[in-house]
């Protein structure tokens, strides 16, 4: 792989796990000094050990995002450490799925200090050093900046300010060469870059109902900030890129035929789902008859 980072040190928030761990493990690859920070200890000591034993210039700092004395201490001691920043990527975040009624305010707050705040503090801190030479920064936002699930409004409450945050950083810091970009990934399954890893456990609907034919994994979202952050993409700042198989572009309106695609890709019998269709056929014409036959066929 291409050095594109030599020289160049770079921070990743949350890069211990998931996404974060991946973009890690890509600009060290290419390079780059790495800093992970992260709130868990244990995990970025793990994660550090495992780059490190291959070859990469990795380091684990350990800070809380939402707590401006840490990240002021951190991100010192990484210049310390490193003797510049060049890239900072703000990828630490977290999430609840509750009903709105059963949130409480210091959830809201928690995942606003953490997502939002986080990548505020980090950039304040960071610029310092950054100004002289110039820099990337890129924030980790969401699909759910753009369109929603239940249930998630503390969330996507963070990642639509992170998008905001990102146009308002790139003019404040244009005259520093200090690029600022968000990427906005969709469903990406981190299984397998958790501590310890797991194995995906994806079906045939998950993968099929994305236009690109399956859900996406941690190095796509990592080939991304790595070209953002590189000098190829320098006419770039201030925009928010998707990266979700094409999912926010996809228009979906539910009927039989959707429905019959839907078992096809799940159960992965075109048979089998041509006749569930036709029991929905008929249960359209006639309910009562079709309770009947499915009671039958469920209680023999």
């Amino acid at each position: 792989m291409s050095g594109r980072f030599e020289g160049k040190t770079c921070i990743v928030t949350g890069g211990a796990r998931g996404i974060g761990a991946a973009i890690a493990h890509r600009l060290a690859s290419e390079g780059c000094k790495t800093a992970i920070l992260d709130v868990d200890e244990e995990a970025g000591r793990v994660r550090e050990k495992q780059l490190t034993s291959m070859g990469l210039s990795v380091k684990f700092f350990k800070a809380d995002v939402s707590v401006e004395e840490e990240v002021s201490k951190a991100i010192e001691e990484v210049y310390e450490t490193f003797g510049s920043i060049d890239v900072l990527v703000n990828n630490a975040g977290i999430g609840y799925g509750k009903p709105l009624e059963l949130q409480t305010l210091d959830e809201w707050r928690r995942v606003i200090d953490v997502n939002l705040t986080g990548p505020y503090l980090c950039a304040k801190h960071a610029v310092r050093y950054m100004k002289e030479r110039g820099g990337v920064i890129i924030n980790i936002a969401s699909t759910r900046a753009l369109q929603s699930e239940p249930n998630t409004e503390p969330y996507s409450a963070s990642k639509g300010g992170l998008l905001a945050l990102t146009h308002a950083l790139a003019m404040s810091l244009a005259p520093y060469r200090i690029r600022v970009l968000a990427v906005s990934p969709g469903w990406i399954d981190t299984s397998e870059w958790q501590i310890p890893p797991r194995k995906p456990e994806l079906s045939p609907l998950d993968h099929g109902q994305h236009p690109a034919g399956r859900v996406g994994r941690p190095e796509d979202v990592a080939a991304l900030v790595a070209f953002l952050a590189s000098d190829e993409a320098g006419w770039m700042t201030g925009i928010n890129v998707v990266i979700d198989g094409g999912m926010t572009k996809k228009m979906i309106y539910i009927d039989e035929n959707v429905i019959e695609d839907s078992i096809k890709m799940l159960l992965q019998d075109t048979e089998l789902a041509s006749m569930i269709r036709t029991l929905i056929e008929r249960a359209k014409k006639d309910r009562d008859e079709m309770r009947e036959v499915l009671k039958e066929l469920l209680e023999g």
